[in-house]
């Protein structure tokens, strides 16, 4: 069974580590609770937890510190790299390191957490093994030259023991002792399981996800070059990370959900401390560049699905041979809206909000055709095998 683990490569600090929290998670935190009874402050010591740790990722580590969306503040920076580290997913620079590594050679072998090696690679396994030899950090020397990246990087593991465990511990001693609602002992361990061990599991593998998950389902709506994807699920449970694919085409943008409805707490946070002078130089991709990228995904998926239908077995249907047509002029009107923003984006000339507002919903009529398109033809082959 385990005949073909290279256990010389194994990293068993780490996966100790990774076994043990998710252990406790789902077998120490249910007992407590069924002992102990549920408390609120617990609850609520947890869910702070988890916002503080997952941003101090989402904000820092990842935005501002491996792809440089935005300028921030010392002390924006400070509390990033405190609490960034609680989640116990290396120091700032070994994570920046990775990270623009998967970014430059995604789906490849040298993308850290490769997710053409499967869905546990990604998500998990990338941690499990000691890469032979160890790759350098030739590729964040910026950071390099950050004496506070530098200063975390020497210390992660003690900020990471004393933000993630004692000061929970701490707070729940404390609570228990000023509200008699626990016993110190009770509060004190509460405090360590919930607002520790099954936070720490829970942000980590919230992160997992966006490499494993977001790699495999949703939408593929500015690029399908790689196999990043949209998934408006995990966007929640990551603070507006689960954008993905949109990330993948513009990775330098301090936002990851663009449109007004998506969610992304992330960039709602770094605009917000913005305006009050904690982060400025934010960067964003144009509206034009982006729905270019709409337009040129939606006149490829029109490319690649039209040798398909054109050639389809139901030519001569009335209804088949009148939606092919109706195809063939939406791919015509995306042909010339693509142009439209192709010259504009050339020309560095900003359209109007009245023109980017009636091009968006012609591309989702697009879109909702070769879907209509698919489902259609669906019918007609399930009818005809039917007669």
């Amino acid at each position: 069974m385990f005949r073909n683990i290279p256990f010389d490569r194994v990293n068993w600090v780490t996966s100790a580590f990774l076994i043990i929290t998710a252990l406790l998670t789902i077998t120490a935190v249910p007992i407590y609770l069924y002992v102990c009874g549920w408390d609120w402050f617990l609850f609520g010591l947890f869910l702070v937890t988890y916002a503080l740790t997952g941003l101090s990722i989402t904000v820092g580590y990842h935005r501002l510190f491996s792809h440089k969306a935005f300028k921030a503040k010392w002390p924006v920076r400070f509390f990033t790299v405190i609490f960034g580290a609680a989640a116990f997913e290396n120091s700032v620079l070994e994570w920046a390191s990775d990270h623009r590594r998967h970014h430059k050679h995604v789906d490849t072998d040298d993308d850290p957490y490769d997710i053409s090696k499967g869905f546990f690679w990604a998500h998990l396994g990338w941690l499990l093994f000691k890469t032979t030899p160890p790759p350098p950090f030739n590729n964040v020397n910026d950071l390099k030259k950050d004496p506070l990246v530098m200063w975390q990087h020497r210390w992660v593991h003690l900020i990471a023991f004393v933000i993630s465990f004692g000061l929970p511990t701490l707070l729940g001693y404390l609570y228990a002792n000023l509200t008699g609602a626990l016993t110190p002992l009770e509060g004190a361990l509460g405090g360590f399981l919930i607002g520790g061990v099954a936070r720490v599991t829970c942000v980590q593998h919230s992160t997992f996800f966006i490499n494993s998950l977001c790699h495999m389902i949703g939408k593929q709506s500015y690029s399908s070059k790689c196999s990043a994807r949209d998934h408006w699920i995990m966007a929640i449970f990551t603070f507006g990370e689960g954008y993905h694919n949109y990330h993948h085409e513009f990775q330098w943008d301090y936002r990851n959900g663009v449109k007004p409805w998506q969610i992304d707490p992330s960039k709602w946070l770094i605009w917000t401390m913005s305006k009050v002078g904690l982060t400025s130089h934010l960067r964003r991709v144009s509206s034009e560049k982006i729905l270019l990228a709409e337009a040129r995904e939606a006149q490829a998926k029109y490319a690649e699905r039209m040798k398909s239908f054109e050639a389809d077995e139901f030519s001569g249907e009335l209804l088949w041979d009148k939606a092919i047509q109706n195809m063939k002029d939406f791919e015509q009107r995306i042909m010339e809206i693509y142009n439209q923003l192709l010259e504009a984006v050339q020309e560095k000339l900003a359209l109007s909000r009245s023109t980017l507002r009636s091009l968006r919903p012609e591309l989702r009529k697009a879109l909702a055709h070769l879907d209509y398109l698919t489902a259609l033809r669906g019918n007609i082959a399930r009818q005809t095998a039917v007669g």
